[in-house]
């Protein structure tokens, strides 16, 4: 089977399922925190279309896939609303590790899974790309870096003099994050790589894939 058809008929189907998950778990998690702006927004759905990006769900996953880079993607982020959280610093860091904590468990389940297929088979093809790409985007998502859910993180333990910088500092880097991210990926590609995999590859052996 050709690379672009594992592209368009398995990984990128796979990318899209992993971060509607995703968005839904930091929809959810905000929700219990007593945040109902997503759910009144309507993007605590499985419908795709309501948590598509056009760039981040299918053009970056692609540019990835051909590039040889590991394969991550991510959805329209789902609106929060801080103010209605008790603590907000705290909310924003469970609203944050939410999305995630839930491509982990994802991976989890589909790796228990996985020790019951043949792993050459298709069908163990298939749970392999679904446990990598949750993997990958657990672990690229917590990276401390504007607007990802690790500078979300981050910003529970700065300290309180140094958050409006860290702040300003945040929307710019959120501005820029994709002309940042792209110079990344294609001028220092190999030091992308082997950041997420100092993650990546603990993360696979302990759910015993790796």
């Amino acid at each position: 089977m050709s690379n672009i058809v594992v592209n368009f008929l398995i990984v990128l189907p796979i990318i899209i399922f992993s971060v509607i998950v995703h968005e839904n778990a930091h929809g959810i998690a905000a929700f219990l925190l007593g945040d109902k702006t997503a759910k009144n927004a309507g993007r605590l759905s499985l419908n795709p279309i309501k948590h598509i990006d056009p760039f981040g769900s299918v053009l970056l996953p692609l540019m990835l896939a051909f590039t040889g880079m590991p394969i991550f993607g991510y959805a329209k982020p789902v609106p929060i609303n801080p103010r209605y959280f008790k603590d907000q610093r705290r909310g924003m860091m469970v609203t944050a590790v939410a999305g995630p904590a839930s491509n982990l468990l994802v991976a989890a389940f589909f790796a228990q899974l996985y020790k019951f297929i043949v792993p050459l088979s298709l069908y163990g093809q298939i749970l392999g790309f679904v446990i990598l790409i949750n993997v990958v985007l657990a672990v690229f998502n917590l990276l401390p870096i504007p607007p990802l859910d690790g500078s979300k993180v981050l910003a529970g333990f700065i300290p309180s003099s140094m958050l409006k910088s860290y702040y300003r500092f945040e929307y710019f880097a959120e501005r820029y994050f994709i002309l940042i991210f792209l110079l990344i990926m294609f001028v220092w590609p190999s030091v992308l790589l082997k950041v997420l995999l100092l993650f990546i590859n603990p993360i696979l052996k302990i759910l015993g894939v790796g």
